[in-house]
């Protein structure tokens, strides 16, 4: 399993992230965007990138836009991504161009997402606010107690938070089963969420193979809440978004179930059901390995190093069943230098054992 921050780190970066943060809602009239300038300075070129410049009554401010927000943006306004890309690329000032002319007469009100001078996020202003800041301090007495409960303990094994979404990877070291002789699994939770509409608030279960420590989400299993709550009127052209009295009633009703979540997924049963899965799965073979990769790409999403690498682990572990070919997968997620993409991987192993029979026998029998 790739490694992150610890528990320690990650609670020091959030609440740095909490000081920092600004969130507003803004009416498309009251932004501009600024496309990239290449300007000349002696023998130095000087590149300014593209900025999004929103006027309040009080002030205006200046936000550097991240990738993610770039995309937001460009699918609220229905500008196809591969047209937004180029003219990006090759034609920054027609990109300003289309996206003002949009943000004038193709108005609406929108929840932008600030973090460190960056605009983050570029939302409908539904989007509800399940900061990690907050989730943190929702969960970790429901942890803490876990972690003293004689049935079960819990063991930390890894947490981040990336630009896109924050993780907090969880082992119960006394929920142990083996898939088959010699190898022994345990249960284990995945919490994830993300501020900026990259996805849903999930606890969703692991599985962390003891003999390579590699893990496993079970995203069939897992619950998830929604960012999405009741609109927020917009009271002046634009200002910043504060919680009122009713907000944080609703949030302290969610939390609590967030709570309750997080202790039902540690029972026994739900373990129980997934390790019948595992088990099935070892007992289905693979014809010829280095076909069966190959045809595996046919089905799910891997780049050329992500292939050769699922390979290479494939044929080490000398396991050329269905179990061992979705292992190949998660222990390729520890070769990700990216930790969203490494988190995929680990998802993308369960996703190996639950594919449709049809697929699944065209990857086994390929030849």
């Amino acid at each position: 399993m790739k490694q992150g921050k610890t528990l320690s780190e990650l609670a020091s970066e959030l609440e740095r992230q909490q000081v920092q943060k600004r969130d507003f809602i803004a009416d498309t009239r009251d932004l501009e965007f600024i496309p990239r300038l290449n300007l000349q300075e002696t023998d130095q070129p000087l590149h300014l990138p593209e900025t999004l410049r929103l006027s309040t009554p009080e002030e205006s401010l200046d936000f550097s836009l991240s990738q993610h927000t770039h995309r937001q943006i460009g699918t609220h306004l229905n500008i196809p991504a591969k047209y937004y890309d180029r003219m990006q690329a090759d034609a920054p000032t027609l990109l300003a161009q289309n996206i003002n002319h949009w943000f004038k007469t193709q108005t609406s009100e929108r929840m932008i997402r600030t973090l460190d001078g960056k605009a983050r996020a570029f939302l409908s202003k539904r989007y509800r606010r399940l900061d990690n800041y907050d989730l943190l301090h929702a969960v970790l007495p429901v942890l803490s107690d876990l972690r003293d409960d004689h049935e079960k303990g819990l063991d930390i094994l890894s947490c981040e938070v990336t630009e896109t979404k924050l993780y907090l990877k969880c082992v119960f070291p006394k929920l142990e089963a083996e898939v088959k002789r010699g190898d022994a699994v345990q249960s284990g939770i995945v919490i994830s969420n993300s501020e900026i509409g990259q996805g849903a608030l999930t606890v969703t279960p692991l599985i962390y193979r003891l003999i390579c420590t590699n893990g496993m989400i079970a995203p069939d299993y897992g619950q998830r809440k929604y960012h999405v709550g009741r609109t927020q009127t917009l009271e002046e052209q634009s200002y910043e978004l504060f919680s009122d009295e009713a907000l944080e009633a609703d949030d302290k009703a969610f939390w609590l179930k967030t709570r309750d979540i997080v202790k039902a997924a540690a029972t026994p049963a739900t373990f129980d059901k997934i390790i019948t899965v595992l088990q099935d799965a070892s007992s289905e073979p693979v014809n010829q390995p280095i076909k069966a990769v190959a045809e595996l790409s046919n089905h799910l999403s891997f780049n050329q190093g992500e292939l050769d690498s699922i390979l290479n682990h494939f044929m080490q572990d000398n396991d050329f069943s269905r179990w061992g070919l979705a292992n190949a997968v998660t222990r390729t997620a520890e070769d990700s230098p990216d930790y969203d993409r490494a988190s995929e991987l680990e998802e993308t192993g369960w996703k190996v054992l639950t594919l449709p029979k049809q697929d699944w026998q065209q990857i086994a029998q390929a030849a």
